[in-house]
Parts: C-alpha cells; sequence; structure tokens
C-alpha cells in the first residue's frame, strides 16, 4: 500500500467547510440576485411550450434561412423540428429547447468578451488556460453537487451546471480566432490610423468570425449533452425522459428520447454549421 502522506478526510473537511460556510451565508442572497434569470427560463420554458407548434417551426426553418440561403435546407430543418412532435416527444423538446437557449446564450455573452482579453493580454491568457482545463476535464456531477447546495434543485442549478460545462470551447475559439489573424493586417490597419478598440472590432472579429461560430456550435453541443444530466437535479425535458426510461427499464421510452436529443442536435449543429461557412466565403 502506498504511504499516506495526508489523509483524504483532512483534505475533503476545509473544503466541505468553505463550502457549508457558502451555502449558510450567501445562499438567501444568491437566490435573490439569481431570481431575474429563474424568471427568465420559466418566460422562456412558458414561451416555447405555449406558442403554436407551427409558428416554432416557421423560425426553425427562417433561422435556417438566413444560414444557408437553401430552401431545402430550411425544410429540412422544419421536417426534423416536426418528427419530434409527431413521436409525442414536443413539449419535453421545448422544454429541452428553453434551457439550452438561454444557457448558450449565457455562455456566448460570458465567452466571447473573455476569449478577446485573452488574445489581448497574456496574463489573462495564462491565468484562464487551467481555469478552462479544469472546467473541461472535471466531472459535471463534482460541480454539480455546490449549485445544487446553493441554488436547490430545478432549472436555475441546471444553468449554472450547462454553462460551465459548455462554455470553454467558444472562449477558446474565439482566443485563437484573434490570435490567428494575420499580423499584416493588423499593420495595415494600424498604417490607416486605426486604434485598437476599432482594430479588434473592425478587423480583428469579423476575420475571426469563423472560428467563433465554431466555439458557438461545439457549446451548443456541449450545452445538449447536459440535458440528461440535468434531469437528475428535476429538469424536465428529453433528458427526464431518459432518465424515467432507466428507472423504469422502458427501452423504447429511452430510445425514443435520446434520438430526439439527437434530432435537436443535428438541427443546432447544420445551422451553426451553415452560418460559419457563409462567414469563411465572406471572409474569402
Amino acid at each position: 500500500m502506498f504511504p499516506e502522506l495526508i489523509s483524504a478526510r483532512d483534505l475533503q473537511r476545509p473544503i466541505d467547510a468553505f463550502v457549508n460556510g457558502l451555502v449558510m451565508e450567501y445562499s438567501d442572497v444568491l437566490r435573490a440576485l439569481t431570481q431575474p434569470l429563474l424568471d427568465l427560463l420559466i418566460w422562456a420554458d412558458n414561451l416555447l411550450r405555449q406558442s403554436p407548434w407551427w409558428a416554432i417551426i416557421l423560425v426553425v426553418m427562417g433561422v435556417a434561412w438566413v444560414a444557408s440561403r437553401k430552401l431545402r435546407f430550411s425544410v429540412a430543418m422544419g421536417a426534423l423540428l416536426g418528427a419530434l412532435g409527431a413521436i409525442g416527444l414536443w413539449e419535453a423538446s421545448m422544454q429541452t429547447l428553453s434551457l439550452m437557449l438561454v444557457a448558450v446564450a449565457f455562455s456566448v455573452l460570458l465567452g466571447i468578451p473573455v476569449g478577446i482579453a485573452m488574445a489581448s493580454f497574456r496574463w489573462v491568457r495564462s491565468a484562464m488556460l487551467p481555469v478552462l482545463d479544469v472546467m473541461q476535464t472535471m466531472p459535471s456531477f463534482v460541480y454539480l453537487i455546490p449549485v445544487v447546495m446553493l441554488f436547490n434543485l430545478g432549472k436555475l442549478a441546471a444553468l449554472f451546471a450547462t454553462v460551465i460545462y459548455a462554455v470553454p470551447p467558444v472562449i477558446r475559439l474565439t482566443d485563437l480566432g484573434i490570435r490567428l489573424v494575420d499580423p499584416e493586417v493588423l499593420e495595415a490597419s494600424r498604417a490607416f490610423g486605426a486604434s485598437r478598440t476599432r482594430q479588434l472590432f473592425g478587423v480583428q472579429l469579423p476575420l475571426a468570425l469563423p472560428n467563433i461560430m465554431a466555439g458557438i456550435n461545439q457549446t451548443t453541443m456541449m450545452a445538449l449533452a447536459m440535458v440528461v444530466i440535468a434531469s437528475m437535479i428535476g429538469v424536465r425535458g428529453l433528458g427526464y425522459e431518459v432518465l424515467q426510461g432507466i428507472n423504469r427499464l422502458q427501452v423504447g421510452r429511452g430510445l425514443l428520447a435520446g434520438l430526439g436529443i439527437v434530432v435537436l442536435a443535428i438541427i443546432f449543429d447544420r445551422i451553426t454549421q451553415k452560418f460559419g461557412q457563409r462567414q469563411q466565403m465572406r471572409g474569402a
């Protein structure tokens, strides 16, 4: 047996004491501060579930058309979404979709500025890289424990857990895209008198858009991967159907819900890819 220099229990006690202290002192304050987020999640869920199914399909088809400018592609995306309703998974799909859209939106709003800061300042990049490594490799169940302790079971805890899991790709690829901009292009913009801010918004970000779109694509896929885990802390949707299939040994129920998750993944993967391809064509 390997000689134990420090007891694992001795290491666990201060961590547990720290988290318990946070819960005792700040949980009420944090819940009050994050109440608008919970209201937003509930509003998005109600909006998607109560809207006419045909309106949501038309919106998805419209977004697909904007991304691709191809009618066949738009119809195919609408047909895939309609197939979820045809097999009785419409409401569960809308519940999953509402959480995913809010989580992706927050991931993008948080990730792009952090990626810009990483590309602009070396010390920010040096500090963030190990944090991103931990966020991507740490099992989601580990950070789910303190999140649930602070925010209770439900949508809010699932949102924070999903954002933590899904935000690293958009941060990394925003940083990478900005750093890959040709130095000669930046030098030319300086010669024309562009300030650092104008270089960022007028040159670097437009040229980095294909990489940023690839990051949003990966963030969307990772947010969708959290669906089943979110169901374990009380969030309804396709993940809950998979969980019920496991608990009750109903293979068909779990398989259909799993196929529903795959369909949503295909829709968002293809649409974000089309956006990225159009940005690349514009850049070329």
